[in-house]
């Protein structure tokens, strides 16, 4: 710590090294200035509060002799930990006791889907390149970039979804991003006036907070063994349609071929209508042969691509992308031109070198090997327990739903799981805000596998068994 604003009245009455040693001792009280937190030096806090050095010094030890900070020789003055205080109830000079920051709850397992396995990723070769954009002396690295994005990055992009996903489309028509919920602020912003949006429920829940935070009216999509039901599409009338057809998170449901021509056939009988495609974990597939993306297979610029590499790469390296149909390619640039990309042309360049000199490609097809392991191992140990009812979304992706034999409530479930150290999610966590109480069916976990091994996938399994089969 540098500096404390301590506002300081000196016509107050009270002492100025009192109101120093209470400004302090609040602070660490409320846990603002937290346990192991450096103080400034008696010399700098003097200086700086304009102050004689002697009165800080009289604050600092009335707060020695109180505990709530120590001296260090040679180093300085840091806070507390004054918990035990708190524990004992004793009561602190402002009549109030302590409170504890929060902390997060210290789970050995997590079976998050959100998380990736990072041990083949490879380092030599992003250090490499980081090293020689460096080393360069390119002084374009630092000037203002393209506000779509580099142009370098939405080519090696472009050429990528063409032979990948076989999205059809110009670099121009790329806009890149900090995440797809940047971008749907964007999209937000691109297609004017709010709009009724239909989202299947449970669903990926940012997205559709961003989306009603944009004021779009959210319409909730119920579902089928293919996914979204066409009669509820045309039943709501939305203005567009919000679809994972690849992989549809939280359900793991694959879109097959005729539905999505379903949805293109409807997105075209009137003007205005959009399908917004977010391609979630599109990359890891397991069973079946791969299906092109529902932009492929759009012949009428109604599809709206969005795309991320925050599962095939990294969620910290935090780039987005999103396909315009090129009808609003105007309306990007009248609307939104004028934003400053949202993503430092250093690390863009970075991921396009480490795109087109072929290492993407290579890692991707290991990490699918990795996974494939990964899915199949997981799968196996879940189908050999007698509480697991049925096992589904197993088609892609990074975890897998577990269909409960059990009358207990998942949310006491997670809560037990939680206890002993075990993070797992129900399926109602993904349930838009008020309808977790209309989820049908047996209760459901959501179990990721990404970024964990055999023995804590085991471990895992048995708390769940511990809690589902007590003897």
């Amino acid at each position: 710590m540098l500096e404390l604003l301590i506002p300081l009245d000196s016509d107050s009455g009270k002492p100025l090294y009192e109101q120093i040693y209470d400004y302090i001792r609040i602070h660490i009280a409320d846990g603002k200035i937290s346990c192991g937190e450096k103080l400034p030096s008696t010399r700098f806090l003097a200086s700086h509060l304009q102050v004689s050095r002697s009165t800080v010094e009289l604050a600092y030890e009335q707060l020695l002799s109180e505990g709530y900070i120590e001296s260090e020789p040679c180093r300085g003055y840091y806070a507390s930990d004054i918990s035990e205080l708190y524990l004992s109830g004793t009561k602190f000079p402002s009549g109030r006791p302590f409170l504890p920051q929060k902390q997060k709850t210290p789970y050995r397992i997590v079976f998050s889907p959100d998380e990736n396995e990072f041990a083949y990723f490879p380092f030599g070769a992003w250090r490499k390149i980081s090293k020689d954009l460096l080393a360069a002396d390119d002084t374009t690295l630092f000037t203002a970039g393209e506000a779509a994005g580099e142009w370098e990055l939405r080519e090696a992009v472009c050429r990528y979804l063409y032979h990948a996903r076989g999205v059809n489309c110009l670099p121009e028509q790329i806009v890149i991003g900090a995440g797809n919920e940047y971008l749907l602020i964007l999209l937000s912003q691109i297609l004017g006036s709010p709009k009724k949006v239909a989202i299947e429920n449970p669903t990926y829940l940012k997205a559709y907070q961003t989306l009603l935070h944009m004021n779009d009216t959210m319409l909730l999509l119920s579902r089928d063994k293919s996914g979204i039901r066409m009669e509820d599409v045309r039943r709501l009338k939305p203005d567009i349609v919000y679809v994972m057809p690849s992989h549809q998170f939280p359900m793991g449901t694959v879109m097959p071929m005729k539905r999505r021509l379903e949805l293109l056939r409807w997105a075209v009988e009137k003007p205005g209508r959009y399908l917004i495609e977010d391609d979630h974990d599109s990359e890891f597939r397991y069973r079946g042969k791969p299906i092109p993306s529902l932009q492929g297979n759009d012949a009428n610029e109604t599809v709206i691509y969005m795309g991320t590499f925050s599962k095939s790469i990294s969620p910290a390296v935090r780039v987005s992308y999103m396909v315009l149909p090129e009808p609003l390619l105007f309306a990007y640039q009248a609307n939104c031109g004028f934003y400053a990309s949202t993503v430092p042309k250093e690390q863009q360049r970075l991921l396009a070198s480490f795109l087109n000199q072929g290492y993407f490609e290579r890692y991707l097809n290991k990490m699918r090997r990795v996974y494939k392991g990964k899915h199949d191992l997981f799968l196996s140990l879940l189908r050999q327990e007698p509480w697991v009812h049925m096992v589904y979304g197993d088609y892609a992706g990074m975890h897998l739903l577990a269909e409960l034999n059990t009358q207990m409530r998942a949310e006491w479930i997670v809560k037990e799981a939680g206890k002993r150290g075990v993070r797992v999610y129900a399926l109602e966590e993904y349930m838009v805000p008020g309808t977790r109480d209309f989820l049908e069916g047996k209760p459901t976990l959501l179990l990721g596998y990404g970024a964990l091994c055999e023995k804590d996938m085991k471990e895992g399994i048995a708390v769940l068994r511990e809690i589902l089969m007590p003897h």
